[in-house]
């Protein structure tokens, strides 16, 4: 069951449409989903599933890694994801990030797409198993033994 939190759709899908440079940072994984929707004859855009950082400057150094034939973009939007990854393709997000990408004319890209869209349900499935199993979690009470 998905919590509460309410969506600004339309907010989302004019950031995604709009933007750069996205990242989505998620309430169920620690790992972030970067979007870089900058492309040109010789580099396509770029989806990644890359570790948080500490700063926004860490972020920009990162981008600078993944991406050197490009110059560093004014602004990286930031997505707070407080839901499951598969409310991304419910809500359509993922049909517009798709979307984004694929106007690139890298077809490729929807491929990538697919398969980071995998990745991510799967690294949220692991997360839950380990919250379950108390894998790198912690109780707030102590256990009760019977």
């Amino acid at each position: 069951m998905d919590n509460e939190y309410r969506l600004d759709r339309d907010a989302i899908l004019r950031t995604v449409r709009g933007s750069d440079v996205v990242a989505f940072r998620f309430v169920t994984i620690p790992m972030r989903l970067l979007i870089d929707n900058r492309f040109s004859d010789h580099d396509a855009p770029m989806i990644k599933i890359v570790p948080k950082v500490e700063s926004a400057e860490e972020r920009f150094k990162s981008l600078k890694v993944l991406r050197p034939r490009f110059k560093l973009p004014p602004k990286i939007s930031a997505i707070w994801w407080p839901r499951y990854v598969q409310t991304l393709r419910e809500t359509g997000i993922w049909a517009a990030i798709i979307d984004r990408m694929s106007d690139s004319g890298y077809p490729v890209v929807a491929e990538e797409c697919d398969d980071i869209f995998d990745e991510l349900l799967r690294l949220e499935r692991m997360e839950v198993v380990n919250a379950i199993g108390g894998e790198g979690y912690r109780t707030l009470w102590p256990a009760q033994h019977r």
